[in-house]
């Protein structure tokens, strides 16, 4: 897991993080989520890309009634879980060292009756993508996974094999870094991509990707 060094007196407005739980309101319902910092860094806490990804899908802009969607690098199951309650079916998905501390918030906060559409599963990007259908998701989700440059070949190739000419991807990202600037350069050679919203008060931008037809060297 990708751990970033903190200190909490150098970066004061970051010290939301390390709370032990955040609570949302999305879709009716009231999400509680606990975040784990100090055992799983990045990976158990929630970010502002992931609140303003489900803003942007509170709002309607995309029809998940019924939808067969997958988020991946889902940390604490924010994005996953707001898109179940929305109608969506969804498999929420990151690696293995964070799907235990994930399955406890899925638990937590999908009604009883909605349970049957969640599913959590392992999944690193670039690896055992056959267990995985290809082309046969709605509907790709990612909060704040644009950010370690290494991993940018695998992600490219773990959204190539799970959408189709019809799969609509949504990234919520901060960019930071010409890095990140270079992964969506990247991301344009497979996919059509364009921005569709821009929260200005937390500096969240949302692209939406779909696939072009190109298939290039990743």
């Amino acid at each position: 897991m990708a751990l970033v060094p903190y200190d909490e007196n150098v970066v004061p407005a970051l010290s939301k993080i390390h709370s032990s739980s955040a609570e949302f309101y999305f879709a009716s319902h009231r999400i509680q989520l606990s975040q784990d910092w100090n055992r799983l860094g990045v990976a158990a806490v929630v970010w502002d890309a992931a609140v303003v990804l489900c803003m942007y899908l509170e709002l309607g802009h995309v029809d998940l009634k019924g939808k067969t969607v997958i988020e991946l690098g889902a940390g604490t199951g924010l994005v996953g879980i707001v898109a179940a309650l929305l109608g969506a079916k969804v498999k929420i998905t990151d690696r293995k060292p964070a799907l235990e501390f994930l399955s406890a918030n899925v638990r937590e906060n999908i009604p009883l009756d909605l349970q049957g559409a969640v599913q959590v599963s392992e999944l690193t990007w670039g690896e055992g993508l056959e267990l995985y259908p290809s082309g046969g998701y709605d509907l790709i989700l990612g909060a704040d996974i644009v950010y370690l440059e290494e991993t940018f070949p695998a992600l490219l190739r773990t959204l190539e094999h799970l959408s189709s000419e019809s799969t609509e991807v949504l990234l919520s990202c901060r960019i930071r870094y010409e890095r990140d600037q270079r992964f969506l350069s990247m991301l344009g050679t497979l996919f059509s991509v364009q921005e569709v919203h821009y929260d200005q008060q937390r500096d969240i931008h949302i692209y939406k990707a779909m696939r072009t037809g190109n298939k290039p060297e990743l």
